[in-house]
């Protein structure tokens, strides 16, 4: 994921309400949103080049999200973020212990900010810290760098998304979807020069090779129960299908 945006009310009826797009080359093999075989309950999307995925959630309600952090000098490490979410949704452990144990191996991935939690708590991990966060109620928003570092679409999104917290699905879709770009003066500047951080700019990503491939909206009950809606892309943003799940 490269843009997730999530309203945290644990104290509320709804919990969870997050929006989310998957930022990644068209060519790399991807898998929409399903249950997966090997591992019953667990519903999410999944990168068939290394296994792992973006963004998931259980029949329980423990949900997982992941965006990598971009940072041109960085290490890449041997292994792929993406099996941190699916570790944790194949698995029971809370999402405080869960981190503590990833501490010890965080150098075997590349940069990556992790959210995990279910109807009750919410905690958040950036790679790059090195600490673990039990995230109070707000609304927030993580894209490329760490926890609501103010680049220009993020704070869109994350505005857009307090206006319409009451919103239907379809109008979080449609905060996915904005394609506008900032002024070049807002742009940040993360060593991947002028050109690249244009294209990257806005929260719908568009272009022949690299774009968003999938728009996430997810909302969490406190009786558990949720539901899920992917809908997926292709080149030049190409609208490829829709999946919807509800438990």
């Amino acid at each position: 994921m490269c843009l997730i945006v999530f309203a945290w009310q644990p104290q509320g009826a709804m919990p969870l309400r997050l929006a989310a797009n998957r930022d990644e080359f068209y060519a790399r093999p991807s898998a929409s949103l399903s249950e997966w075989q090997e591992a019953p309950g667990v519903f999410a999307g999944r990168d068939l080049q290394a296994g792992g995925t973006w963004l998931g959630i259980t029949a329980e309600g423990r949900f997982a999200a992941l965006t990598n952090i971009r940072d041109p000098g960085q290490k890449i490490g041997p292994r792929s973020r993406g099996e941190l979410t699916a570790d944790y949704l194949r698995g029971q452990a809370a999402p405080q212990a869960y981190l503590e144990t990833l501490m010890a191996r965080v150098a075997d991935y590349a940069g990556f900010n992790l959210l995990l939690g279910d109807a009750t708590q919410l905690w958040y991990f950036n790679s790059q810290e090195r600490q673990a966060h039990r995230l109070q109620a707000g609304v927030y928003g993580l894209s490329n760098a760490g926890l609501d570092t103010p680049w220009p679409k993020l704070l869109l999104a994350r505005s857009t998304l307090q206006e319409r917290l009451d919103g239907a699905d379809e109008e979080l879709l449609a905060l996915l979807a904005d394609h506008s770009q900032p002024a070049e003066h807002l742009l940040p500047d993360t060593g991947i020069g002028l050109a690249t951080e244009r294209l990257l700019s806005s929260v719908f990503i568009a272009s022949a090779a690299y774009g968003t491939r999938a728009s996430t909206v997810l909302n969490l009950g406190q009786d558990g129960h949720w539901n899920i809606t992917e809908r997926s892309f292709g080149p030049h943003g190409a609208v490829l299908g829709e999946v919807r799940v509800s438990r």
